[in-house]
């Protein structure tokens, strides 16, 4: 009789292997890997903290574009020409739409991460293709042409602004869970 040849965390002794023998089982590279969970993972934390900070810069954005458009380029945006350089309420309303539209565009892509097979493809798809709707907008309302140009160049830089910075916030809360 041999003695047992013992594996490493094994409570059994196991024989020792005969590679000659055709009936010994050899076992070959590692065992398998454990069963691993093929759902997306997605830094949600780390998303939703961008999407809020680009809500922010978004509004930020609406109201330097007006502040801009208002009071240094004189064109009445938002309001009639004696409303000063911020304009009424509707300014600060433009502002937190804009903000709404970011987070909007947050949960989006939140999904997009979760179920779709190139996220950052359509997300980015998606954004420019809104981006030109509101681009578009201004033109479909009764206005100055300059006003119409104005507030279609806000929403431009509005659109691009939100567009970059939630698409690396994408892109790197998707890398920082897996």
């Amino acid at each position: 009789m041999t003695e047992p040849h013992y594996e490493p965390g094994r409570a059994q002794p196991t024989p020792p292997m005969d590679p000659t023998d055709p009936t010994t089982q050899i076992p070959y590279g590692a065992p398998p890997p454990p069963h691993r969970d093929r759902r997306p993972r997605v830094a949600a934390g780390r998303l939703w903290a961008g999407g809020f900070g680009t809500a922010v810069v978004v509004a930020l954005v609406i109201v330097v574009g007006i502040l801009l458009v208002r009071g240094v380029l004189g064109i009445p945006v938002l309001a009639a020409e004696g409303e000063g350089i911020y304009g009424t309420a509707t300014t600060t309303q433009y502002a937190l739409a804009g903000a709404a539209v970011a987070l909007a565009a947050t949960a989006l892509l939140h999904l997009l991460l979760l179920i779709m097979p190139r996220p950052m493809q359509f997300f980015y798809w998606i954004c420019v293709l809104v981006t030109a709707v509101a681009v578009l907008l201004p033109f479909t309302f009764g206005a100055a042409l300059d006003a119409q140009i104005a507030t279609a160049g806000i929403n431009l830089v509005a659109g691009l602004c939100l567009t970059s910075i939630l698409g690396s916030i994408g892109s790197t809360s998707a890398r920082a869970a897996s």
